[in-house]
């Protein structure tokens, strides 16, 4: 008589257990189920942070103008006025979900020449020349002109209601 072995519980080729359950189909549904609030999370927070700097460099709130001493750009002074006011009202717009993919392109080049004009010259990498935050805002608005605003945007309601 041969002797008999019990069913292997490590995956196979196939992805599944020896129970011939699949987790991994499983997760992988139920994770894009949720892609699409998880996408309207990440633009708001992106437009919300985005949105602060501006506040900040306008307004001198949230610890004013990177900087200023707590203090605001002086209005219509090139580019750093202009860029504040793009981070704040595209922020928002972003933020909201209402037109989201032109305030994303906007944002996006806005902190492209922020990174090129003002951080490149001081040093190549971001991190040697304080440029993170304006290189991952224009990536992170860069994907989202790309994706959208996702489930729970502004722009969605309206078009729902039409």
């Amino acid at each position: 008589m041969a002797p008999t072995t019990a069913p292997s519980a490590s995956p196979s080729a196939s992805g599944t257990t020896g129970t011939g359950a699949t987790q991994a189909p499983a997760l992988t549904e139920r994770l894009d189920a949720v892609r699409p609030y998880a996408l309207s999370a990440f633009r708001i927070v992106v437009g919300l942070l985005f949105a602060c700097h501006g506040a900040a460099s306008l307004f001198g709130i949230l610890g004013g103008a990177a900087g200023s001493n707590g203090g605001t750009i002086a209005a219509g002074t090139w580019p750093g006025w202009y860029a504040a006011a793009i981070q704040l009202v595209g922020g928002v717009l972003v933020m909201l979900g209402v037109g989201s993919r032109t305030a994303a392109l906007i944002s996006s080049g806005s902190m492209a020449y922020a990174y090129f004009d003002v951080h490149q010259s001081m040093a190549l990498w971001p991190i040697q020349n304080g440029g993170e935050a304006s290189a991952m805002f224009c990536w992170a608005f860069l994907l989202l002109v790309f994706t959208g605003p996702g489930a729970l945007s502004l722009d969605r309601l309206f078009r729902r209601d039409r």
